[in-house]
């Protein structure tokens, strides 16, 4: 058995990425994506129940808790989990386009990882982001709506001045956020599920693809987040269908990405 297979080292190198994605490769993602949806829907509607509790579970939390000023933030921040979500789905994809068994074991266990903690850290890094966006994003509220008369315990008080600028200005900062947390996850995460590397090394190589095919990749994160927010609106009943979508189709294009 080789070093390799104990697990005691993970290869050091990145792996080759491609520099040429088109617009086409991403029609051909979502096709992709959609077939594999059809021919597995029990996963796809098991993990995408499992985000549309949880987006249900934030919103009851922010509205009880008597203070609406947490709920756009939290709303809009809660994409950011999708990528960790969808783990058990590029499981599902690798193992249909491999033809290997779809048991339910198999596709929860991806979680796992490679009998390492590299997803588990990517988890983590997760909660982490999803928390520091929390965090921005009260402090913008914080500094626009210090002023205002009106608190965070009315809808009302965003369609004041300050509420629109606030509006503003923390989507602005949101974006920028929401973006480069996409680029470290929208291939590390499919590149962790199939190889055995560490969760930095599969940072560093969905930066990568990001940058050489910066105008795909930006169009991808767009179609992310249009798609996310339109399944959200029907009180986040659509991510039943959007996120198994979106999950298996990231998969193909990380196999189209990644050499």
């Amino acid at each position: 058995m080789s070093v390799l297979e104990q697990g005691s080292v993970m290869p050091a190198t990145l792996p080759q990425v491609a520099g040429d994605l088109a617009a086409a490769d991403l029609r051909a993602a979502l096709a992709a994506g959609w077939r594999d949806f059809l021919a597995m829907p029990r996963f796809g509607q098991f993990f995408g129940g499992v985000y549309v509790l949880a987006g249900l579970g934030i919103g009851w939390a922010t509205i009880t808790g008597g203070n609406l000023s947490w709920l756009i933030p939290a709303i809009a921040g809660f994409p950011l989990i999708a990528p960790f979500v969808a783990v058990g789905l590029y499981e599902a994809s690798r193992r249909r386009e491999v033809g290997e068994p779809l048991t339910w074991r198999a596709v929860l266990g991806a979680l796992k990882g490679h009998g390492d903690d590299q997803i588990l850290s990517m988890g983590v890094i997760v909660f982490v982001a999803f928390s520091f966006w929390m965090i921005i994003a009260h402090a913008v509220f914080a500094i626009f709506m210090a002023g205002s008369r009106m608190g965070g315990e009315t809808l009302a008080a965003l369609m004041t001045p300050p509420g629109l600028a606030m509006l503003a200005v923390g989507s602005a900062v949101g974006a920028v956020l929401a973006f480069a947390f996409y680029a470290m996850t929208v291939i590390s995460l499919p590149l962790l599920v199939e190889r055995k590397v560490d969760f930095l090394n599969a940072i560093i190589a969905s930066l990568k693809v990001v940058r050489r095919n910066f105008a795909v990749m930006l169009g991808w994160a767009e179609v992310i987040a249009v798609l996310l927010f339109v399944a959200m609106i029907p009180a986040f009943l659509g991510l039943v269908v959007a996120l198994p979508v979106l999950g298996h189709a990231t998969w193909h294009l990380y196999r189209r990405a990644v050499v």
